[in-house]
Formats: structure tokens, C-alpha cells, sequence
């Protein structure tokens, strides 16, 4: 069904609208002002909604499992919302006006709405009557004995096969043919740079032959049309992009495969990301889409928090991830340079504020650093008396494992003190592909020396095809590295590439994560707001939709961490389209009908 409402036109999808809810096109059609359109609709939604619950309601409402009406419930309170004067006033925009042009029939009534937001209220309105369909089957256990048990474990056994079907679509770096494929590209690379084997296994070499230019890249692998047009943008306006010679060997040689297209993507910009960039720089727009300029006390910190903040020595990284926050402020790596002063007055500030007692140094990647840079560090944060936990933000874990010595590993591990301090390292895995045996070495090294590793995924387009982000939770689980956070990609126009809805990453948490053993899926799915911080995706208490606009997008209303205890400004996001989502999903050559109830996480 979805896959018909996705390819259908504009006129199938307003007759869909109508079929969904007749009353409403009535209401939308008879009332002579917007005004009276909205009372009446709220009058019959209540009354809906009374129905829901009315032990006195007809067959129908009685009738209708708990899960359609709980459904139809929550549908009910997103229509209230979006219809609105307050939400209209804030967004600039009325869904309900246009949906009485629509009701009405007036001239040109489609002309600015999307297909998205048809269809964002063709499944509203299904919702609404507990129509939805969110259930392939209904599952009831007639009695309570030793049948009833072999029944539901018949039912988890098809929940786990299907499962399984999933989970082998992604091939993580551990399989035999990967790793024979990376083993024969790392070997055309070495031959490339004329290099040992010596040579590759030494973090130092990596760094000074990381990857900036196309000619040398086309060298090395097939790209497609596609990304030599980003590449060839990218380097005729100045925008970066660095690759170590290790992540490289990831990639696929003969061009962009299933296997390996989400690894690419991360280190090779769009022409459209380029684009938005130099759009951003000709009309002088801000991409520090997260508001650091307004949350540092100090030069070189971050606070967003009441007992940690963000150390900030470096503003390198070994490669540039695409779709990174900072990408406004991060520096090519060609010659390294340390804020000295800026990071003895900021380790200083922390000194002296007795209310911190966590710092996450992260930059930048401070493990491109020097040992003897990171030992000084270390040694001053963990003189203060009040640092329970320091925190290492890194990706050299996934871009250079080799990076992780035993001598960085002694360093970290003297100012671990159980009972006292807390050493650990956050990395950032993105893709099952990035988890090799090299990046086992290096975990093993860390996990040996008695400190945790926790991962903070971005939850990309390229990693949110179903299943994906939990073959991902697996994997890291089983090589020592516990999930952590999952990240909503942030709204910044640039890297719209990499945006997928809200609704997707609920739906994951829901339908796929839930599925897998508690300890495998301990990561929260947040969004972070931006100068005020994280806001949790599973509840209603810290977001609400308030709006659909015209293209389809929802508007959301966030409320900060912080709200429940105190009067802070709220934060509205425009969201990408499910609409566009799942159009482009079908064009990747997805089934979105597997992706059906998208429609239905607020």
C-alpha cells in the first residue's frame, strides 16, 4: 500500500485523502471560515475520541484492538495540534487552510503542496479511524498452558528468523570476504605509495600520506559519476576532504557496491553538500548549526551541562567526516597545531568550577596529538580534584586503529583509578564494514587495560535501511563496545544527503532495536538542540508535531532537557520529508513497504 501511495499522482493521492475521512472533506467543504472548520473538526475529533474509550460506543469503536485505537488516539491529538492558531502562527503556515482548498475544490488548491503532505494526511486521516493497518495479524494466546508456551515461542522463533533475514543483508568487516578484498586494496595502496607492511601498521605513516586530492584517489578506486562530480566541485571550490589510507582500504576497488556505499559516503562530498556549502558562503550563513559560539565560557570549552563539558584542545581530525557538526571550524590536517595557551586558561576554568567533574576531550580528534601532548594534558585534568571521569571523543578507532599503541594505551590507563577517576573512550562507528580486525586489536588493547569503549552513531540515511543500525549494535557488542548514543543527524542544509526523518529513527527503536537482547541495545536515540543539548526521541513530553507544511515536512516542537525543571525557549525543526524518504529509499531499490508504519511515530 505504501508503494502505491508513494508512485501515485497528485489528483489519485487527494481522492485517497478524501476516502480516508469523508467527514472531514464535509466539514472542510460546508464551513464558511477557517474559524468555524476548526471548531467543527474539533467537536468531531473529541467525539471520536470519546468513542475510543466509551464502554457505550458503537460495535466498531468496541470492536477495534487496543493498538488501533491507542493509534487512532495519538493521530487524533497530531491533528489538534497541527490545526492549531498557535501552531500556525509560530510555523507561518496552515495545513488546515489548505486542506479546505482542497475540501473546497478551489482553483490551483494543489498547486504549492506537496505529494508528501497528502500523503503525510491520507495516513493521518486512516490513523484517525483506526484504519491504520499497523498489524499484519493479531496474536491472542486462547489459554495459559504448556500449547499456549509452544505457540508464543513459535511466534518468537518467526520474530528471530525474520530478524536473521535482515541481519545477514550487511556484511560487517570480520566477513572472510571483505577481509580479502580490503587485504588486496591495502596492498595496491602500499605499492602506490611505495610503502611496507611495516610502514602501514605505523599510525605516523597514515598521517602524512592521508588522501586530499581526486587525481590520487581515481588512482586507487573506480568512483561513480556521481562522486567525481562531488570530488571535482569540492576541489574547484576549496572544500575539503581527507582520507587515511587505512579507511580507504574499506572501499570497495571497482566502485560503489551495497557493501561499502555507506563508508564512502562519509568521507566523500555530494555535489550537492558542496553546493549548500558554497550557497552558505556567498550569502555568509553560520553552519555552526549547534550554537557552540553561544555556550563557550571560555575559549577552547563547550558547556551544555551542569557537571561536564567539552574540552576542545585540537581542531583536526585524521579524516573529515561529510555530515560532521563541526565541520564549520575543523582544519585540514596538513600541519597540526595545538592551542596551547587557549587549553592551560581552559583547563584552568575547570580548575576553578568545582561543579565540573566530567570532561569530554574531543576537537577535533585528539588522538592525531602527540603522547607526550595527551600525557601533559591528561596529568592536569586528572590533578583536579573534583574530575570523576575524563572522556577521549575520538574516531581513530575507525579511521586509524593503529593509532591505538601500547604506549597511548599506558598513558591513558595511569589516570584510570577505579573508585576515584574514570578513563574512557568514545568512539564513533557508523557502519558494520568499519568494525575489521584491526579495529579488534586496537579495542583489545583498551578493553585490557580495564577502560570502556562507548559508541555514538550518527543515524544517517546510509544507515537506515532496516536492520541496518542493529546488525551495527550486534557487531559492536560482540567486539567490546557498547552503544552508547544514536544521534539524529543534524538539520544543517549541507548535509541533507545524510537526513532522515524523525519517524525513521523511532520506528528503528521501536520495530528493530526493541527486538534485539537488552545489553546489545543500550543506546538512546536523541536529538540535540541546538546551545541547549540533547532531547530524548521517546517521548512525547520532549517533542510535539505542531505543524505539516506544504512540502510535506513536519515542524517540530522541541522542549530542552532542562524544561522540567525551569522556563527555557523551545526549539522548532523543520524535518526532511517521509515522503522524500521513502521515494528515494524506492529509487535505492528498497521495498518501502517494509517501512509502511513510518507514518505513524510522532
Amino acid at each position: 500500500m505504501t508503494q502505491t501511495i508513494v508512485s501515485a499522482s497528485k489528483k489519485e493521492l487527494a481522492e485517497h485523502l478524501w476516502t480516508a475521512d469523508p467527514t472531514i472533506k464535509t466539514i472542510l467543504k460546508k464551513a464558511e471560515t477557517q474559524r468555524e472548520a476548526r471548531e467543527q473538526i474539533f467537536e468531531y475529533l473529541n467525539t471520536l475520541d470519546r468513542h475510543y474509550t466509551s464502554i457505550y460506543a458503537d460495535d466498531y469503536f468496541k470492536e477495534l484492538h487496543a493498538i488501533e485505537k491507542n493509534n487512532a488516539r495519538e493521530c487524533i491529538k497530531v491533528f489538534k495540534n497541527v490545526i492549531r492558531t498557535e501552531n500556525e502562527r509560530i510555523t507561518h503556515f496552515s495545513a488546515l487552510h489548505a486542506l479546505m482548498n482542497l475540501a473546497k475544490n478551489k482553483k490551483g488548491a494543489s498547486k504549492n503542496l506537496d505529494a508528501g503532505f497528502l500523503c503525510e494526511f491520507i495516513n493521518l486521516f486512516k490513523g484517525i479511524n483506526g484504519k491504520s493497518g499497523k498489524t499484519d495479524d493479531v496474536f491472542i494466546l486462547p489459554f495459559d498452558n504448556a500449547e499456549a508456551s509452544l505457540m508464543r515461542s513459535e511466534k518468537l522463533d518467526k520474530y528471530a528468523k525474520k530478524m536473521n533475514e535482515y541481519l545477514d543483508r550487511y556484511k560487517w568487516g570480520l566477513d572472510q570476504e571483505l577481509i580479502a578484498k580490503q587485504q588486496a586494496l591495502k596492498n595496491k595502496i602500499l605499492t602506490f605509495f611505495n610503502a611496507t607492511e611495516e610502514e602501514w601498521h605505523t599510525y605516523h605513516w597514515h598521517l602524512s600520506h592521508v588522501i586530499r586530492d581526486k587525481q590520487t584517489l581515481s588512482s586507487l578506486v573506480s568512483l561513480d559519476d556521481d562522486e567525481k562530480e562531488g570530488l571535482k566541485v569540492a576541489e574547484n571550490n576549496q572544500i575539503p576532504f581527507e582520507i587515511t589510507p587505512y579507511y580507504l582500504s574499506l572501499f570497495n576497488e571497482k566502485g560503489r557496491t551495497f557493501d561499502d556505499q555507506g563508508v564512502r559516503a562519509q568521507v566523500l562530498p555530494s555535489k550537492t553538500y558542496c553546493v549548500n556549502v558554497i550557497d552558505n558562503r556567498k550569502r555568509q550563513i553560520d553552519m555552526d548549526f549547534m550554537g557552540e559560539k553561544s555556550t563557550n565560557p571560555i575559549e577552547g570549552i563547550t558547556r551544555r551541562y551542569p557537571q561536564i563539558l567539552i574540552l576542545k584542545p585540537v581542531n583536526f581530525c585524521p579524516q573529515i567526516c561529510v555530515y560532521c557538526q563541526r565541520n564549520w571550524e575543523l582544519e585540514p590536517s596538513t600541519e597540526i597545531k595545538t592551542k596551547d595557551e587557549d587549553m592551560n586558561n581552559a583547563i584552568e576554568w575547570i580548575d576553578h568550577n568545582k561543579y565540573i567533574n566530567e570532561v569530554l576531550v574531543t576537537g577535533g580528534d585528539p588522538f592525531i596529538l602527540p603522547d607526550s601532548y595527551l600525557d601533559e594534558m591528561l596529568r592536569k585534568l586528572a590533578c583536579i580534584d573534583h574530575i570523576e571521569r575524563i572522556r577521549i571523543g575520538t574516531r581513530a578507532l575507525v579511521t586509524l586503529p593503529f593509532r591505538i599503541t601500547e604506549d597511548l594505551v599506558g598513558i591513558l590507563q595511569q589516570y584510570h583509578a577505579i573508585g576515584k577517576r574514570e578513563i574512557c573512550v568514545v568512539t564513533h562507528f557508523e557502519h558494520v564494514a568499519e568494525i575489521t580486525p584491526d579495529v579488534l586489536e586496537a579495542v583489545k588493547k583498551i578493553r585490557n587495560a580495564g577502560m570502556s569503549i562507548y559508541n555514538q552513531q550518527v543515524f544517517t540515511y546510509y544507515t537506515s535501511l532496516k536492520y541496518q543500525t542493529a546488525a551495527l549494535r550486534r557487531a559492536l557488542r560482540l567486539s567490546g563496545i557498547d552503544p552508547y548514543y544514536t544521534f539524529n543527524t543534524k538539520g544543517k542544509e549541507e548535509t541533507i544527503d545524510f537526513r532522515v526523518p524523525i519517524a525513521r529513527i523511532q520506528q528503528e527503536r521501536k520495530e528493530e532495536a526493541r527486538f534485539l537482547p537488552g545489553l546489545v541495545r543500550t543506546d538512546e536515540p536523541v536529538f540535540n538542540v541546538p546551545k541547549l543539548g540533547k532531547s530524548h526521541l521517546r517521548g512525547w513530553q520532549n517533542h510535539e508535531i505542531v505543524m505539516v507544511l506544504g512540502s510535506g515536512q513536519r515542524v517540530y516542537r522541541f522542549y530542552p532537557w532542562e524544561s522540567s525543571v525551569t522556563l527555557v525557549d523551545t526549539y522548532l525543526y523543520t524535518d526532511v520529508s517521509i515522503y522524500d524518504y521513502l521515494k528515494r529509499l524506492a529509487k535505492d531499490g528498497q521495498d518501502i513497504d517494509e517501512y509502511k508504519t513510518i507514518w505513524y511515530y510522532f
